[in-house]
């Protein structure tokens, strides 16, 4: 693995490692943004709708797909789970357009863009984007 590799991908894997671990231990901080969607995400799974239940779920995920990629253990199937909680924690938590407040608004953008280009990232990893072997 180049070394660029071996840096870029604990660097990525720190935002869920720590969102995940604070998710597990603190869901209740996270239950009120993601009422918005967890009943819906729920359904559509067909699973239970406990919005701290989903809350740790989702931070069970990040938690266990970071570190598979701090590991570099099946790095691509990892970064799609982390790819894949992602989406609703942006939706969940970055809404800038339900705020009034012009600041919030702001502050809610960026934060949801920063997720958007994180995503970008992850779905490289998984479809191996980078990864070199001599064939092009």
């Amino acid at each position: 693995m180049s070394l660029t590799r071996r840096i870029a991908r604990p660097m990525m894997a720190s935002i869920f490692l720590t969102g995940g671990l604070d998710a597990l231990r603190h869901p209740d901080q996270k239950v009120e943004a993601a009422e918005h969607i967890a009943p819906q995400l729920a359904a559509s799974l067909h699973i239970p709708a406990d919005v701290t239940t989903l809350v740790q779920i989702n931070g069970a995920i990040q938690l266990a797909a970071g570190a598979l990629l701090v590991l570099n253990r099946l790095p691509r199937l990892a970064a799609m789970a982390l790819a894949v909680s992602l989406v609703p924690t942006t939706l969940a938590g970055h809404r800038f357009w339900e705020e009034t407040d012009e600041r919030a608004r702001a502050m809610q953008r960026i934060q949801f863009l920063k997720n958007e280009a994180i995503l970008g990232g992850l779905l490289l990893i998984a479809s191996g984007g980078g990864d070199h072997n001599g064939k092009h």
